[in-house]
């Protein structure tokens, strides 16, 4: 070997390119004479074989399987700016993220942490030992180069805290089997069983589980002579409150108690893009978000985790987050490569699997789907006039409920994202889809996603109304996303509320017509059943009937403010759909002026008028579509995205991300619950804000007055 070493230097010095084949272990012998560019030969094949599904498809030659490494005449000199691992450029505009080692050297990250991963911790080029490691660095170091679309504020970049104190407990043969990709069973009935549970555990954590139903009529009482077409009914429903374990916001450890218990255990899979263009900062995002989730699951919950660009794979079967999964699970994240396309429906085949195939299940199951791009092999481009099928991308396995059961929660990361894909598929399956518009608050969307995922109190909830008065007559239901049903002949009706997170809360707003009458006139009756998700008990409740009076004369009573106050959120949400279909349709200037009109009415409206805090709200946030409607340019860049998130807000009455959340103060904060808000604060404390004050993060309807049924 030492004489093929001198040949090889020989044709160096003589002007010629030449190929040195790679040798076995050469990184590891500590020949300090051997050329970096020899021993990585080894490490470049071998990550290469690796990240098979998830690295860029024009991978250099020297990082191929059993492809010789070429080294150039010059020698270490010409290195200067190229890596000298692919000995690709590292200039401003590719695109790539760089490494610099505390020896000075610059690295491509990826090619750099792709041998750092086989266990080689010392300068591939002056041989140095590296005291920091690129998986052990702040991300500072990783600096984005000419990436369009990153804007990334390097003061909110996280750090790295309990993630890494994690992820270096992990045994080093833990870390290979982490990296060693095997072949994908035909079937995922490899799931790790469930944490058992003592039985009577259970029944102590039903205390306060019993959820609250008022109804409000929008006026308590209606001359005789009067009749009405269109009375409405507020229906509002406040989910039991969580319990203390519920809204720490705090990583699990060992020593924790009351995890299995205390809430419902979780059974997630996490659907993450990491096609090329999530190369360099946005990859390390995600990858310290994932670390956040994974760091709050507890050992009763379960995470499987899909990589997908162009094609999708399976990192690890759905395992428990005990202290062991935990590390493998973010040793595995920690891994990922990026390159390639976009294929969500492959992805979300993948995870529909996953859910389909196991052998046990938790009682919360629930998606959550990243991408930066759009789907690239499913989706064709759009024909004029027509839309995509984007329900396409969404298994029928997803689809076929009446009550949507698995809800994938979609995440837009960037200005390059497909939000009408994102929304669609969030919509179609019961979930809620997010815009990250500032990529360094991406720890942040999932934080306050998974504080509500962790703290599911009721399931399946169903919702029925019956008229008590024979001449009473229910029309509608304003029910948002939520599947409602009024009888042909007008007498009962029922909405599909399906789950809820602890203390969130629900409106529904009902239309009625009913004659004249000289007696009090009893309108509705109410109920709901439902399944208590920690005790998995049956629960029915039945509410006070809806009644109002019938006086000789007219009143002077001003109309009901709860009414008031969600006719104005109904409103608004139909507005910003009329609005986006005209911008749609390229009309912008239709689009704004009926933002306009909506904003005029609620101006003049009753509860607007009483300093209505979401009314307020509401107009900030119609004014702030407004804004991003005033060119196509914008419109394209992130009204679109804003305005999707919005909608998907209030058609579940949920909370979204919109935008920078951390910085905003108009409705993306009214339905939050206690447990999104602790999460949310965690995820604010690990990652400090840059200088300056930071807006308080506060809930729109914990802010209004307490409601006072009629």
């Amino acid at each position: 070997m030492e004489g093929m070493w001198r040949k090889a230097k020989k044709a160096l010095g003589a002007g010629l390119c030449v190929r040195l084949p790679a040798v076995a272990g050469d990184w590891e012998d500590g020949v300090s004479e051997r050329r970096a560019s020899d021993a990585l030969s080894q490490d470049a094949s071998s990550a290469a074989a690796t990240a098979a599904h998830v690295s860029a498809p024009n991978t250099p030659a020297a990082a191929l399987p059993g492809a010789p490494l070429r080294r150039s005449k010059s020698g270490t000199k010409s290195a200067k700016g190229m890596c000298a691992i692919c000995f690709d450029p590292m200039k401003s505009g590719h695109g790539q993220a760089l490494f610099t080692a505390e020896c000075s050297h610059m690295f491509h990250f990826h090619c750099i942490s792709s041998s750092v991963k086989h266990g080689n911790y010392v300068c591939p080029v002056c041989r140095a030992k590296w005291k920091e490691i690129p998986f052990n660095r702040s991300l500072s170091s990783i600096v984005p180069c000419g990436r369009s679309g990153l804007n990334v504020n390097q003061a909110r970049l996280p750090q790295q805290g309990t993630y890494m104190a994690l992820l270096r407990q992990v045994p080093s043969h833990h870390r290979e089997a982490s990296g060693s990709h095997t072949s994908e069973p035909v079937d995922f009935n490899d799931d790790e069983p469930l944490q058992l549970i003592e039985s009577g555990d259970s029944r102590d954590a039903r205390c306060s589980r019993a959820v609250e139903i008022k109804t409000y009529p929008e006026f308590s009482a209606i001359p005789q002579s009067s009749s009405e077409d269109d009375f409405a009914v507020l229906i509002h429903l406040k989910a039991p409150c969580a319990n203390p374990e519920q809204v720490t916001g705090r990583p699990f450890n060992a020593t924790s108690i009351g995890y299995p218990t205390s809430r419902a255990p979780v059974d997630l899979v996490t659907v993450l893009d990491v096609s090329g263009s999530m190369a360099g900062t946005k990859l390390a995002l995600l990858k310290r978000a994932m670390g956040f989730v994974i760091q709050h699951l507890g050992p009763s919950d379960r995470l499987s985790v899909i990589a997908f660009s162009s094609t999708a794979r399976r990192l690890f079967h759905l395992r428990r987050m005990s202290h062991s999964g935990r590390q493998q699970a973010l040793q595995a994240v920690n891994l990922l490569g990026a390159g390639g396309g976009t294929n969500i429906a492959d992805a979300l085949k993948k995870a529909a699997k996953v859910i389909e195939d196991r052998n046990y299940k938790n009682p919360v199951c629930s998606i959550i789907l990243l991408s930066d791009g759009q789907d690239t092999y499913n989706i064709s481009s759009n024909v004029r006039g027509t839309r995509p099928d984007y329900r396409s991308l969404v298994p029928s396995s997803i689809l076929n409920h009446t009550i949507c059961t698995v809800p994938v929660h979609g995440f837009g990361f960037g200005a390059d994202h497909d939000s009408d894909a994102l929304h669609s598929i969030a919509e179609s399956s019961g979930g809620t889809f997010s815009f990250i518009e500032d990529e360094s608050v991406i720890q942040d969307a999932f934080a306050q996603c998974i504080g509500g995922l962790l703290s599911v109190v009721v399931q399946d909830m169903r919702l029925t109304v019956e008229c008590v008065h024979p001449s009473v007559q229910l029309h509608t239901i304003k029910s948002g996303s939520y599947l409602s049903k009024v009888a042909g002949d007008g007498r009962n009706g029922s909405i599909e509320v399906g789950h809820l997170y602890a203390d969130e809360e629900r409106d529904f707003l009902l239309s009625l017509s009913f004659p004249q009458s000289r007696d009090q006139t009893m309108l509705l009756k109410v109920a709901c059943a439902y399944r208590d998700s920690v005790t998995n008990e049956a629960i029915k409740i039945q509410a006070d009937e809806v009644k109002i009076l019938r006086p000789k004369s007219p009143t002077s009573e001003p109309v009901c403010m709860e009414v008031d106050r969600e006719r104005n959120r109904v409103r608004a949400a139909e507005a910003i759909e009329a609005a986006r279909a005209a911008a749609e349709r390229g009309a912008l200037s239709d689009a704004v002026a009926i933002l306009e009109h909506c904003r005029r009415i609620l101006s003049e409206s009753f509860s607007r008028k009483s300093g209505d805090r979401l009314c307020i709200s509401l107009d900030a946030e119609l004014k702030e579509m407004q804004d991003r409607m005033a060119s196509r340019q914008r419109y394209e860049a992130s009204g679109r995205a804003y305005l999707l998130s919005g909608l998907s807000s209030h058609s579940w009455q949920r909370a979204t991300t919109r935008g920078d959340s951390t910085d905003s103060t108009t409705l993306v904060y009214s339905y939050q619950t206690p447990s999104m808000v602790q999460m949310l604060q965690h995820s604010q404390n690990q990652c400090p804000s840059p200088p300056g004050p930071r807006p308080q993060l506060r809930q729109t309807r914990s802010l209004l007055e307490k409601p006072h049924p009629r």
